[in-house]
């Protein structure tokens, strides 16, 4: 919730508000906690609040649990308890929705994601095809080949089509580039064979995405557009969905001015089960990742991670995260008392607490808190609890997700070519015709994006 022009995310026990700084949003951050101790609904409030200053945010939706925010949230006991112990005084909190854009890398729940072979780059397709480091070699050279040669790298079939030219003229490329072997000729052939099987069609097409589509804000409100990454299917292949979403943050760091220090960042991306970024990840791949983390924030990017533990992130991008909220922990291995551990070292000590003891003993709701202050330095942690999220909490219903796509200004915008005609299994079928209404019933109205819809 925006108070006082800040993003009001909690109260202490004595009820002194804690404030995220416009200014050091996109100094980047991390929401960790485990299993059911309340990361989305912190989550849902730092994205209500980015959107009521007028910041667009990207965010994965895992469980759909994040879909509700099209909606006004509705009034419970549990959410009238935590506002009363958070102090927020009577009429300050209200029950809205927010501008939402529903995005999805297969066009099944939202506005189609795509993008070519190419922009994805050799490093990420090898990534996605899981290779080894001589098949991400390999890769490589192909890619050379096709920019020495002009060869077209849209789709997965001119990829199938790269390597076959690669493979059949290996002597010639390997005495320039290195060796091209037929054996990693062969295994590269086989990932693609899998990542198609797994849609890989369906994204790797034109129309490619224009990133400005997700820096939008809402003409009529003024706050900035919640782009949900529809991510349910998506996430089956956990390294293709980590991939998949480093990209979308690369994409940005290439294609956005430098900006420096803004009063509030241009877009901030939340990146949920962070921990798939770093597992078997290459040096060359994590050096990526660092630069693109430490960099992107002079873009006016903020990237705010979200795992269980802080010890999933490595070090050296842990370092660059300078907003903390940390739900509770559980201790019952050495493994998890080491994680304890690490989280609480994390943070700025407070005196009246003890840090790795407090992990361990939060409720739901609860965490401890600490972020950078106006000189860029980090805050003493706090115990805090979580304000609840203004919109509704759950999933919305398959009705609801068709109308407000329907309504989009950017549906159809990346619907518009086929998938290659030697796959037609994988061709978008046309979004079926809304229902016809009956009878008007008043009580089927809903206002949801600031238009009225009938269910």
């Amino acid at each position: 919730m925006l108070h006082d022009g800040k993003i009001w995310i909690g109260s202490c026990e004595n009820g002194r508000p804690v404030y995220l700084l416009p200014s050091m949003a996109n100094r980047h951050g991390l929401i960790a906690g485990a299993t059911g101790t309340g990361k989305t609904v912190s989550l849902k409030v730092l994205a209500e609040g980015f959107s009521d200053m007028g910041v667009p945010v990207f965010l994965s939706d895992i469980k759909s649990d994040l879909s509700g925010m099209v909606m006004n949230g509705t009034e419970t006991e549990a959410i009238s308890r935590r506002l009363a112990a958070c102090g927020v005084p009577a009429g300050l909190f209200e029950y809205t929705s927010f501008p939402t854009e529903y995005w999805d890398v297969y066009g099944e729940q939202g506005i189609s994601i795509r993008a070519t072979v190419q922009d994805m780059g050799p490093l990420l397709m090898s990534r996605m095809l899981s290779l080894n480091e001589t098949q991400s070699g390999v890769m490589n050279i192909a890619f050379r080949v096709a920019a020495r040669e002009q060869l077209p790298l849209e789709h997965l079939q001119d990829l199938k089509n790269l390597l076959i030219h690669v493979g059949e003229n290996a002597k010639e490329y390997t005495l320039e580039y290195g060796n091209v072997s037929a054996a990693s000729v062969g295994a590269i052939q086989r990932a693609v064979g899998v990542l198609e099987d797994q849609g890989g069609n369906v994204f790797f097409r034109e129309p490619a995405i224009d990133i400005n589509d997700w820096i939008q804000t809402d003409p009529a409100s003024g706050r900035g557009k919640i782009n949900i990454l529809c991510a349910d299917r998506l996430f089956n292949n956990p390294t293709m969905y980590s991939t998949f979403l480093l990209w979308m943050l690369t994409k940005l760091y290439d294609l956005l001015p430098e900006r420096g220090d803004a009063e509030k960042p241009k877009i901030v991306f939340f990146f949920d089960e962070a921990h798939l970024l770093f597992n078997n990840c290459s040096r060359s791949l994590m050096e990526k990742i660092e630069q693109v983390v430490r960099l992107v924030r002079s873009k006016g990017v903020g990237v705010y991670f979200i795992t269980q533990s802080p010890a999933d992130i490595p070090m050296t991008i842990l370092g660059q995260l300078g907003n903390r909220i940390q739900h509770a922990l559980r201790a019952y291995t050495p493994l998890d008392q080491k994680a304890v551990k690490v989280a609480a070292q994390t943070f700025r000590t407070n005196p009246s607490f003890d840090t790795e003891e407090a992990i361990t003993t939060l409720k739901t709701g609860e965490a401890l808190v600490s972020f950078l202050d106006e000189h860029g330095a980090p805050g003493v942690v706090e115990r805090a609890t979580i304000l609840p999220p203004q919109s509704y909490m759950g999933a919305i219903s398959e009705e609801i997700r068709r109308a407000v796509i329907a309504s989009s200004p950017l549906r159809g915008r990346y619907d518009d070519e086929k998938a290659p005609a030697d796959n037609p299994e994988t061709q978008e079928q046309p979004t079926p015709p809304a229902p016809q209404v009956q009878e008007m019933d008043p009580q089927r109205f809903k206002l949801i994006n600031g238009q009225w819809y009938y269910f």
